[in-house]
């Protein structure tokens, strides 16, 4: 169980203190994490007559090129640890500083907000990964949405987006169709449904835990409930300041989103809010489970005490006549005085 409360501890929100730029440099100031992974830019371009990606894209020249044969161009970088690549980046595209700066501190509350020239959205990606074992990962991504371009920024490769690459390359569905907001919207959609994957995880935890439960109850157990239940509101801690802040943004007119793919952003808010009830029913059965291992305990202890007070019930007036007829009277000043003191 440490690895889930670790990891959480690691990767969420309020666990630890959050990497902020020192008070000395100016604000919009790049610095890279001790821990941040070497980065790599990725690129998609597409549009309705096909599809091109470069996993290493070394010179940012080269996007002219492809804007001028593709409508939509995907930038993915992956690492943060190249702030000067990342600050270029930046600067050719216009993205506020403080952006920027939200980007490299990979410790914001999921939020979206508007600038002049582009929206920008800061969520928490949650995703099962592993080769022999899935373990849920957790890690920021950042996304900018401009015209004709959209700007992902990750942690570290991997990421619950491969479903959105695979319909772009071969060309399923509409969404090489459709305006640039519905790239951003089938991302953010994969994302959520990272969060779906990972609460099945939890919910299979949950059951093979209740399964113990029933047969014994050890300190292990609760501890492992415990951390369960902290898991739980580290992912409703993830998700649910996105889904304020998605139903505000959606409340208000933005030129940014398109009027074919409004329809699109409201179904990922139902799936935002349908996913932040999943979290809090499982977080229910936690509890309710945490109460019925700690009544399991009390019941244990009942039953031994109940065996306790059987054998008490059946030694205490044994106990009461060897206390009295154990006394030394003499029969002599009395006849009531224990006459059997004189019996053979």
């Amino acid at each position: 169980m440490g690895l889930l409360r670790d990891q959480w501890r690691r990767l969420v929100p309020g666990w630890a203190f959050h990497h902020r730029t020192p008070p000395s440099e100016p604000s919009g100031t790049l610095i890279a994490h001790a821990d941040a992974h070497p980065t790599t830019v990725q690129l998609v371009a597409f549009g309705p007559d096909g599809a091109e990606q470069l996993a290493d894209l070394q010179d940012l020249d080269e996007l002219d090129r492809l804007a001028d044969r593709y409508p939509i161009l995907w930038i993915n970088v992956v690492g943060l640890q190249d702030v000067e690549r990342i600050r270029a980046i930046g600067e050719r595209f216009g993205l506020h500083q403080l952006a920027m700066e939200d980007t490299v501190n990979t410790r914001q509350r999921p939020k979206i907000e508007d600038y002049p020239n582009h929206l920008y959205f800061v969520l928490r990606m949650v995703f099962m990964e592993g080769r022999e074992e899935l373990q849920p990962r957790s890690e920021q991504l950042s996304v900018f949405l401009l015209k004709n371009v959209v700007i992902t920024f990750q942690e570290e490769p991997g990421d619950p987006l491969d479903p959105v690459r695979r319909r772009i390359l071969e060309g399923r569905g509409r969404i090489r169709t459709r305006p640039t907001d519905y790239l951003v919207y089938a991302l953010l959609d994969a994302v959520i449904e990272g969060y779906t994957d990972v609460l099945g995880f939890y919910a299979d935890l949950l059951e093979s835990t209740e399964e113990k439960v029933l047969h014994e109850t050890t300190h292990e157990l609760i501890y492992r409930i415990h951390a369960l239940q902290s898991d739980l509101a580290a992912l409703r801690r993830a998700l649910l300041p996105f889904s304020v802040a998605l139903e505000r943004f959606l409340g208000e007119e933005s030129p940014y989103l398109d009027a074919s793919t409004y329809v699109y952003w409201r179904d990922l808010e139902d799936h935002v809010k349908r996913t932040i009830d999943m979290i809090e029913y499982a977080r229910d059965v936690a509890s309710a489970l945490m109460n019925f291992a700690l009544s399991m305990v009390s019941y244990r202890m009942n039953e031994v005490m109940k065996v306790l007070t059987i054998i008490a019930t059946i030694f205490i007036p044994l106990s009461f006549i060897a206390g009295i007829y154990g006394m030394n009277f003499n029969p002599d000043v009395s006849p009531w005085n224990m006459p059997e003191l004189n019996w053979y």
